[in-house]
This record gives structure tokens, C-alpha cells and sequence, in this order.
């Protein structure tokens, strides 16, 4: 599934926050947003699922094609669009559910009641996102009994069940520690088999190691867009060396 973002804007209110984004990413790679805070790094992972629009007093101009389909043409039936595309928070924000049901979830709200088949896509979610050893004897237990790695890896899951074709994901180690952290960008690297996944991090390091492409942001423009060996080595802008570098931001 290809995502393409041609001459986007974006306005809150009288504030552009997105300046003229275009950009290309193709299907099952890894492409990493970063840039200083408030960039226009989220508010640009945003678009794909259309978050922004429950922002009040939002402009958007422009074209997101997913698949060669404009996802803001008016005919877009959002609740569709947001079925083919998971979010992941930066904070783990399991349910007051069990494991079972938090990853059961997705699968029922949207009208599944076929328990065989709502048994096996929890175990498979699970298993693709590497908890199922550890937890599959205690699926009843509250999710909330899991620590913040496994969490996370649980929000993955319940991402995963619905079987997306994009995972978004906002800073989804920066809670965590070094352990989680690394449990979390090896599951990544796996996932982009059958995904195509978009990552903002703040963390230079994670996206050199998981990043197939990768995107720096300033100030709402997208500066340079390359292969991420390429903007970590020898980037074609001053900027973008500086900032990878740590001389700024």
C-alpha cells in the first residue's frame, strides 16, 4: 500500500503547522519522522487516520493518496479508512479490560462474534507482537497487571487484530525502558513484512536502527527525505546534518 502526500498544508486556525509536504512512501518499509518538537512531525502522522480533523478549526489543502485514493475526498467513509490504518500512542493505553479482551476488542466493535475466529486472531496479534509466550496463561488477568513494555506490545496487538495495512506509530518506546525499548523495535523491523509503517521518534538512534526512510521536520517544512543510511551519514542539507549530529534541537 502506497502513501503519497502531494502539496499538503495545514492550518490551525491563522498557525500553519504543515508547509507544502510532499512526500512518498512505499509499501512494507519503515519510514521515521524526525525533527525538533513541534515540527509538524505528529500533525503530520495525523493525517493518515484522519485525527486532525477532531481538532476545531482545522484547515487542510492538498492530497493523501493511500493506494492512488484520495483519503480526504469527501466520499472517504472515515470509520472505513481508520479500520485500514492502527495507531499506536506514545504511552501504552491499555483498557480496563482483560488481555484477552483488550486485543478481542477491535474485532467486536466492528460486529464479529464468531468466537473461533476471535480466539485465533487474538493468539496470532499476540503472537506477531511477541507477548503471546508471555501471557498465555494468564489471558483472563486485567491488562493492567503487565508492565509498560508489555503494554505497549499489548496496544500493538489490539492494533494488529484488526489487520491494518498501515501502523502509525508516535514515540511508541519513549516511555519505556532500554529493554521494552529494544523488544519493541525488533517487533518493527518484523512487522514491516506485512506492514507499512510510519514512526515519529525523537530518538536519532532508533530510527538509524529501524528506518528504512527517513523524514526530518523544522518548523513545518520537510527539509530532506532520503534513505536513512544516506540522512545519517551524508545528508544533502547543513540542516539536517546539524540536527542529527545533536548541534541543534
Amino acid at each position: 500500500m502506497k502513501v503519497i502526500t502531494k502539496n499538503v498544508n495545514l492550518f490551525y486556525g491563522d498557525f500553519q503547522a504543515l508547509k507544502d509536504i510532499n512526500l512518498e512512501m512505499e509499501m512494507n518499509t519503515v519510514t521515521a519522522l524526525i525533527g525538533p518538537s513541534g515540527c509538524g512531525k505528529s500533525t503530520y502522522l495525523r493525517l493518515f487516520n484522519r485525527m486532525n480533523d477532531l481538532i476545531d478549526n482545522v484547515k487542510i489543502t492538498g492530497e493523501v493518496l493511500i493506494d492512488g485514493q484520495n483519503i480526504y475526498d469527501k466520499s472517504t467513509q472515515v470509520d472505513e479508512l481508520r479500520k485500514k490504518i492502527g495507531m499506536v500512542f506514545q504511552k501504552p493505553n491499555p483498557f480496563p479490560k482483560s488481555i484477552f479482551e483488550n486485543v478481542a476488542f477491535g474485532l467486536r466493535i466492528n460486529g464479529i462474534n464468531d468466537k473461533i475466529y476471535i480466539e485465533e486472531t487474538v493468539k496470532n496479534s499476540l503472537i506477531q507482537a511477541a507477548l503471546w509466550d508471555e501471557v498465555k496463561d494468564k489471558l483472563k488477568k486485567s491488562a493492567f497487571e503487565l508492565s509498560g513494555g508489555q503494554q505497549q506490545r499489548l496496544c500493538i496487538a489490539r492494533t494488529l487484530a484488526i489487520q491494518p495495512s498501515i501502523v502509525l506509530m508516535d514515540e511508541p518506546a519513549s516511555a519505556l525502558d532500554p529493554i521494552s525499548t529494544a523488544k519493541i523495535e525488533d517487533l518493527i523491523y518484523d512487522l514491516k513484512k506485512k506492514y507499512t509503517i510510519i514512526i515519529v521518534t525523537h530518538n536519532m538512534q532508533q530510527a538509524a536502527r529501524i528506518s528504512d526512510k527517513t523524514a526530518f521536520f523544522y518548523m513545518g517544512e520537510l527539509i530532506e527525505y532520503d534513505k536513512t543510511s544516506k540522512i545519517f551519514t551524508k545528508p544533502e542539507k547543513e540542516q539536517t546534518q546539524n540536527y542529527v549530529t545533536g548541534r541543534f534541537g
